[in-house]
């Protein structure tokens, strides 16, 4: 029996999410075994603004499918830069999960009810602006670390924020919902709450016909046009962008947003799912326009 190494970060988020990946592929009569390869983020303790943001949880997995020390890899899709590398595929978006933003505050606070001048944490200049718009009075600070790590600045015996913000998602798949105090209206990263299965473009293998078998054509479409917003404006995963499309039988709407020193620019549209990234592209002219 053949056993395909899945590439995955160490983290236990990370774990878990190719761990479902792995399950998935097990129901599909396709063993895999976790290979863990640490990558630029994992081991820079640095400001995601400071390392440039782009790539910085995804490069060296994909080095180590290209280099054949694994099969497959798992990744947060809202982590890939726009670039697609030579050579490899994103061969499957899964169905995915909510994208939203979620506050984890001590004593049950929500957005609304966070004392004024509260800290804050996230390590994400899109959530800090979409914040601030709504919460000028709100301390942003920098936080960085796993799940755990983060969830203890605001919740733990010394914690020293009021307030943290993470994806829902990852505190969905790790059964942490427990810890959210409020579902933020905000826009999220582009292509938040789903996963992108990536292999090597030139095998045709039966790993590689079960990995297309998972994907998820909605998903995928609602994704590939919030990317095309980031592709388009040149900005990076760290950027202060958010987009949303939910797609569905009648269509594709997609909402975006762009932080500027003035502040929030907000554009939307409607299209043809199969239009996907022109819908997007149209989306980010839209806001580079308004910011003229």
């Amino acid at each position: 029996m053949t056993v395909y190494r899945l590439g995955t970060r160490g983290s236990v988020l990370a774990t878990t999410q190719s761990g479902h990946v792995a399950q998935a592929l097990g129901g599909l009569g396709v063993t895999c075994e976790l290979v863990v390869v640490r990558t630029t983020g994992d081991v820079n303790r640095a400001s995601l603004a400071q390392m440039g943001g782009t790539g910085v949880f995804a490069a060296e997995l994909r080095e180590a499918l290209l280099d054949n020390r694994c099969d497959l890899a798992v990744h947060s899709l809202k982590d890939l830069p726009t670039a697609q590398p030579d050579g490899l595929v994103i061969a499957a978006i899964p169905p995915r999960v909510d994208p939203a933003d979620a506050l984890c505050a001590a004593g049950g606070a929500t957005l609304a009810t966070l004392r004024p001048g509260a800290r804050v944490g996230t390590g994400s200049p899109r959530r800090a602006a979409q914040l601030v718009d709504r919460r000028p009075d709100l301390e942003i600070c920098d936080l960085r670390g796993n799940v755990d790590t983060r969830l203890s600045r605001a919740l733990g015996p010394d914690a020293d924020l009021d307030a943290v913000v993470l994806a829902r998602a990852g505190l969905e798949r790790l059964g942490r919902l427990d810890a959210v105090t409020d579902v933020l209206d905000l826009l999220p990263a582009p292509g938040q709450g789903a996963l992108a299965v990536e292999v090597r473009a030139d095998d045709d293998t039966d790993l590689t016909r079960a990995v297309r078998a998972l994907d998820d054509l909605p998903s995928r479409q609602a994704v590939v046009a919030e990317r095309a917003v980031l592709e388009r404006l040149g900005a990076g995963c760290s950027a202060p962008v958010g987009a949303l499309a939910r797609c569905d039988e009648t269509g594709l709407d997609l909402t975006a947003v762009l932080g500027t020193d003035d502040g929030l620019v907000t554009c939307s549209a409607s299209g043809d799912p199969g239009d996907a990234a022109s819908l997007g592209a149209r989306v980010a002219d839209d806001l580079l326009a308004a910011t003229r």
